[in-house]
């Protein structure tokens, strides 16, 4: 080969190195959606797929991380991650689930922001009990997203009216 198509196919590397590290940060942007409820200051985050330990460790830093930036540009001080779409086929057997729910929470805790928790499936309790999980007492857990935030509702004094 010449130097110049060596000189060629280095920086046609390089440059989908880069197109790959954009399309990683495009993956972990999207795996981590967070949605603004209809309560003020509040956030919904769904977590959705396959739960291996490497991407239980990618979503629960940045549940952290999008929390923060929420809390910070736009005044949300709940938080509310919904486990409505996690079974048990996508749990698999990831026993260390309440260590990650417990960091969060404690996490989320110091930065100010109330956690709430939805959508706790038979698999997915069983899966927390098992991990030995120590702030169970403390967890404000719902069965749905509807009343997370009726609760949140009550909470902040607000009703919904139909328009007359």
């Amino acid at each position: 080969m010449e130097p110049t198509e060596v000189e060629r196919l280095r920086t046609e590397v390089e440059s989908l190195r880069e197109q790959v590290k954009e399309y990683e940060e495009l993956v972990r942007e999207m795996s981590v959606p967070v949605i603004p409820s209809i309560v003020s200051e509040t956030i919904l985050i769904p977590i959705t797929g396959k739960l291996s330990l490497e991407r239980l460790e990618m979503i629960f830093a940045r549940i952290t991380e999008r929390a923060y930036e929420f809390s910070y540009t736009e005044g949300v001080n709940t938080v509310i991650i919904d486990f409505t779409a996690i079974s048990e086929r996508e749990l698999g057997e990831l026993d260390i689930l309440g260590t990650y729910i417990e960091n969060t929470v404690q996490a989320l805790k110091l930065m100010g922001l109330q956690v709430l928790f939805v959508g706790f499936s038979p698999s997915v309790t069983q899966a927390l009990i098992r991990s030995g999980i120590s702030v169970v007492d403390e967890l404000r857990a719902f069965s749905s997203f509807r009343t997370a935030l009726s609760y949140l509702m009550e909470k902040k004094g607000l009703v919904f009216r139909k328009k007359e």
